[in-house]
C-alpha cells in the first residue's frame, strides 16, 4: 500500500447525513483533479487524507460534522474549472465561480458548497515551486 501525505494535515474526517450522495460529489470533483479513491465500505468512503463517513460508522460516534472549509490543490487552471463543472454536475451548488482571488498573486480557485453545506475549493496557486509534489509512505 501507498500514501501520500502533506505536512499539516494527515486525515480530515466528515461524517454526513447522506453519503451517497457525498461519495457521488467527491467522486466527481476529485476525480477532475486527478485524486483517486483510497477504498470505501458501506458506512464511509476515503481519498488520501479526506475520509467521510455516515453517522452509523464505528469512528463517528453518531454525530455528524458542522459545516467546515475544504480546499484541494489543483495542478492548472483548468483542473479547477473541471473540479467547478464536475461538482454542480453531481449535486454541488456554486459558491464562487472559477477565477482569480486576491489572496495572492496567480491565486486561482473555485468554491462548491457539497451536498452538507460544506464550503469545497480547488486552488491553483498559479508560477508557485513546490518542494514535492506529496510524502510518499510505503507500507
Amino acid at each position: 500500500m501507498q500514501l501520500h501525505r502533506g505536512r499539516l494535515i494527515d486525515h480530515i474526517q466528515l461524517v454526513v447525513a447522506d453519503l451517497p450522495a457525498a461519495k457521488r460529489f467527491y467522486a466527481a470533483v476529485l476525480g477532475a483533479l486527478g485524486i483517486p479513491r483510497g477504498g470505501e465500505a458501506d458506512d464511509h468512503v476515503w481519498y488520501d487524507e479526506l475520509f467521510i463517513s455516515n453517522a452509523e460508522s464505528k469512528a463517528a460516534l453518531g454525530q455528524l460534522t458542522g459545516r467546515v472549509h475544504l480546499a484541494f490543490q489543483a495542478p492548472d487552471r483548468g483542473a479547477v474549472e473541471r473540479f467547478h463543472t464536475a461538482g454542480l454536475a453531481a449535486g454541488g451548488r456554486d459558491n464562487g465561480a472559477p477565477g482569480e482571488r486576491p489572496y495572492h498573486p496567480g491565486y486561482y480557485g473555485a468554491f462548491l458548497l457539497d451536498p452538507e453545506g460544506n464550503n469545497v475549493e480547488a486552488v491553483f496557486h498559479g508560477p508557485a515551486k513546490f518542494s514535492a509534489r506529496s510524502v510518499v509512505i510505503d507500507f
